[in-house]
């Protein structure tokens, strides 16, 4: 299964630029992980606020149960929101395998 998951980070006032450039460095590391792995497929950056920091996601998992295991290895799921919309295929999506 495939789904799209909205990414909204929210540090921590106080939380030093030490701490945030350390989990940043984490989550880059284990997000090049799970893109071995075939859980992250893709991510983008949407259109930003001032200040907000926010990512968008498709991840490939078996069932959301296992997309929730993956999603709890990111370091910055600890200051992180994620709205999780599972994806279905379309009969006309002109992707890969549908020619």
């Amino acid at each position: 299964m495939e789904f799209f998951v909205d990414m909204v980070t929210t540090v921590p006032e106080g939380t030093s630029e030490a701490d945030v450039d350390d989990v940043r460095a984490r989550e880059a590391a284990n997000s090049a992980k799970l893109a071995d792995q075939g859980h992250l497929i893709r991510l983008w950056r949407p259109p930003l606020a001032p200040g907000e920091w926010r990512s968008w996601g498709l991840f490939r998992a078996a069932d959301a149960d296992q997309l929730e295991q993956v999603l709890a290895t990111m370091p910055l799921r600890v200051w992180r929101h994620d709205t999780v919309t599972p994806l279905s295929p379309h009969p006309n999506d002109p992707g890969p395998g549908n020619s």
